[in-house]
């Protein structure tokens, strides 16, 4: 029988899956309830077509729990980003209704036809580091939250307010010392003393989620840790979203994924680069984390390179941006030698000697290659592929100096 992709459209309370062949012609559909018993009535019914390739819209959002279920039942799955599927469904599919089965169909077509669906791989290290790193930065949206707040009642309390920065000791000191005046001004002190109480809370929150980094970081084995300025919260961001890094096929793809690529807005003869606002942000904003941090720290050559950047004429922001382009070229090297190593001995580490603006001694490094993702097309059914384990990171300003390349 030949071989067919199915696609499906998930929602909370339901799937639709339908199918097609390699006609894009309909084979036949199903709607499912969302229930404990989901993977196995669409395995039952796809039993028709044993050479089937699923095609699951966010297989990492929405749809995450039931193509987990269909990797662990060694079905091959296929992750179809939305923008993708909604593309396909106006201008390929030849109908702009907006329903389940037109839905499901456009992300067939988009798995068929496309070469950017990625498998979705067995959830793994690099799970556990998304979980954790997107707990932190909830709590750290948080805490800001509840500082702005704290500062804006005591701007009420105390003549000329405080400094920007601001603790919870040195806010149980604030209030300690304050003098309320009448019932508003008790009210205010009140409300003042609930952020201080939330302000502790989220603190011990955060670090216990950053005692959980650290551990996911250091049972991963990776190295990028020794880029200065990458610590656990950075690393588990960049790590959690990169997942397999043989995806990339080169540092550039990786730093177009992550917005420190330039983008091309050239015209005729005109040759312009300007700022990307693409890619990941949560990962750019790592990447710029870890660039701020080696900048902050004169003895770091990450410094270096951002002063010579300025020497160049270049403006304080660009001098960033270009160190920010180094630090995801150094982030993808270690990564790319990290998944090397785990493949056992037919890794290769390389000697170091990358592209660097002066060499990658060994106490001061901080750039590391690459490898062709696979290029997903209908074929036979496949047994579950391997995935490759994540790395993950520690926070290490102080004891590994940066480098930068030119």
């Amino acid at each position: 029988m030949a071989a067919v992709m199915i696609g499906v459209d998930p929602h909370k309370g339901s799937h639709t899956a339908v199918v097609i062949g390699a006609a894009e012609e309909l084979l036949g559909q199903l709607r499912v309830r969302a229930c404990a018993a989901q993977a196995e009535r669409l395995l039952a019914w796809a039993e028709a077509w044993p050479e089937r390739t699923w095609a699951i819209e966010g297989a990492g959002g929405l749809g995450h729990l039931l193509a987990q279920q269909l990797v662990a039942a060694g079905e091959r799955v296929l992750d179809v980003p939305p923008k993708l599927a909604a593309r396909i469904r106006l201008l390929g599919s030849g109908s702009t209704d907006k329903n389940d089965p037109n839905d499901a169909r456009s992300v067939a077509i988009a798995a068929l036809r496309s070469a950017g669906c990625l498998p979705v791989r067995a959830d793994d290290h690099a799970a556990v580091l998304k979980v954790w790193a997107k707990r932190y930065r909830d709590l750290s949206r948080a805490r800001n939250q509840v500082v702005c707040r704290m500062h804006a009642v005591l701007c009420q309390l105390i003549p000329g307010g405080v400094s920007k920065r601001i603790t919870a000791g040195q806010a149980a000191r604030i209030l300690a010392a304050a003098e309320p005046r009448g019932a508003a001004g008790a009210a205010r002190w009140q409300l003042a003393e609930q952020f201080l109480t939330d302000l502790r809370r989220i603190d011990i929150q955060r670090r216990d989620i950053q005692h959980k980094l650290t551990v996911a970081v250091q049972a991963s084995g990776t190295t990028v840790t020794e880029i200065f300025g990458v610590g656990p919260a950075v690393a588990a961001a960049v790590l959690g979203d990169v997942g397999d890094i043989s995806r990339f096929a080169s540092k550039d793809s990786f730093a177009a994924y992550n917005g420190t690529a330039p983008v091309e807005v050239s015209s005729g003869n005109r040759v312009i680069h300007r700022l990307s606002l693409r890619g990941n942000r949560r990962m750019n904003h790592a990447i710029h984390m870890a660039a701020v941090t080696q900048i902050r720290y004169r003895h770091t050559k990450g410094r270096a390179y951002y002063d010579k950047k300025l020497a160049e004429g270049k403006t304080s922001k660009e001098a960033l941006r270009a160190l920010k382009r180094q630090v995801s070229d150094a982030l993808y090297q270690r990564m790319k030698a990290d998944a090397r190593r785990a493949a056992g001995p037919g890794g290769h580490l390389g000697n170091g000697s990358t592209a660097s603006a002066a060499g990658l001694h060994p106490a001061d490094r901080l750039f590391g290659q690459a490898t062709p993702g696979p290029a997903p097309t209908l074929r036979p059914r496949s047994g579950p592929s391997k995935a490759t384990r994540p790395a993950s990171t520690r926070r290490t300003r102080r004891s590994v100096p940066a480098h930068t390349s030119a």
